[in-house]
């Protein structure tokens, strides 16, 4: 009995002393957790490419969704017409007490007309629109509840059938590529055999790489990383552009019902991963580079966009008050018009002269409020 009170006094002691050491900043990441599972995350993604590439059974099959049911096929005529939409559908999904808002962005009418000169400007304004919906809901008063739709990632679908990117391609990736997180799509992969799918991939790496796009890029392990972990990384970045077949179909393939097409010479199964890279591409868009996405979304594009929102800004106050002191002078009462024709190095050029003046005008009026207020005792 006295080795049982001893043993429990001496298990006492030292929780005491677990409990003087521990101060409790340990918990923060459970904090967070529990906070960010009761708000729930959000998700907008963007998928573009010309109609019959499979993207919204992609998109389908991705989420185990069903975004998208019966769609209207146009007909000749109306394609000669057809301009550029933009549409969003939201969802909001549930996995194991997880909420996940999930808004899919289409481009319906990408690259479908006759004329397709220009066609990729909708879908960039649309990306500058959420840009400045953000900037001005994050400048208001009222910051509490803003609603985030900026463009997480961009889903763009090539076309198999070519040599290559397409001019389309080239110009629609590069005027956007500074707006969003690019990844590139191989789509219908089904159509290739292997070596053709291996000669396509190297093909539009390199084109990527020589016409300047920028497209997403993986970030870095840390040094720290298992050896696992980093294979799975550098399998997902020689996977570029990621090979997909959708479907949402389950056949029998050896006893096994799995999602997949039929073909007289066998089946193609959507998960395996020696016929497509469907499994890369989502385990990098959800279970991996979700949140990094997001991060680059907000730490880049969004950055980037702010501070040219900021710098007009700023040249346009600056303007305006020099215009207005140039009025005072003058002792006119009508504004004098703002000299065209300069350039924006000239414009910066000025900019800075004025700056400099004013700072030199501050100086002399605090050197002069200085010596009046030492010439003040002396008068007393």
């Amino acid at each position: 009995m006295t080795d049982e009170v001893l043993q429990n006094a001496l298990m006492s002691m030292d929780w005491e002393n677990q409990e003087k050491e521990y101060v409790g900043f340990a918990t923060l990441p459970n904090q967070v957790h529990r906070k960010s599972v009761k708000k729930g995350f959000d998700f907008t993604l963007l998928v573009a490419g010309e109609s019959g590439l499979g993207k919204s059974t992609l998109v389908n099959s991705l989420f185990l969704t069903d975004l998208y049911k019966a769609k209207d096929f146009l007909d000749t005529e109306e394609r000669i017409t057809q301009t550029v939409e933009i549409t969003k559908h939201s969802v909001e999904i549930e996995e194991k007490g997880i909420r996940l808002r999930l808004t899919i962005v289409d481009t319906p009418g990408f690259g479908d007309a006759v004329n397709n000169q220009e066609c990729w400007k909708p879908v960039a304004d649309y990306l500058d629109q959420q840009f400045e919906q953000y900037f001005r809901d994050e400048s208001g008063l009222n910051r509490k509840n803003i609603v985030d739709n900026r463009v997480h990632c961009c889903l763009y679908f090539i076309s198999p059938f070519g040599h290559g990117l397409r001019p389309l391609d080239v110009e629609f990736m590069k005027a956007v590529h500074d707006k969003v997180n690019i990844v590139p799509i191989l789509a219908k992969a089904d159509t290739l055999t292997p070596a053709e799918v291996n000669k396509m991939k190297s093909k539009i790496r390199e084109e990527i790489k020589s016409y300047g796009i920028k497209i997403y890029q993986f970030p870095d392990c840390d040094s720290d990383e298992d050896e696992e972990f980093k294979q799975q990384d550098q399998e997902l970045k020689d996977s570029i552009p990621f090979t997909v077949i959708g479907s949402n179909t389950v056949v029998e393939a050896k006893g096994r019902r799995v999602r997949g097409r039929l073909y007289p010479w066998g089946i193609v199964e959507v998960e395996n991963p020696t016929h497509c890279d469907f499994v890369k591409l989502r385990n990098m868009l959800i279970r991996t580079h979700m949140q990094d996405l997001k991060d680059v979304t907000r730490d880049v594009h969004y950055e980037n966009y702010r501070a040219q929102c900021i710098q007009s800004m700023t040249r346009m106050v600056v303007k305006e008050r020099n215009r207005n002191k140039l009025t005072r002078e003058s002792g006119t009462d009508f504004p004098i018009p703002i000299v065209s024709g300069l350039t924006d190095n000239e414009t910066e050029k000025i900019i800075r002269e004025k700056d400099e003046e004013l700072r030199r005008m501050q100086e002399m009026l605090q050197k002069i409020q200085q010596q009046m207020h030492g010439q003040k005792p002396e008068g007393l």
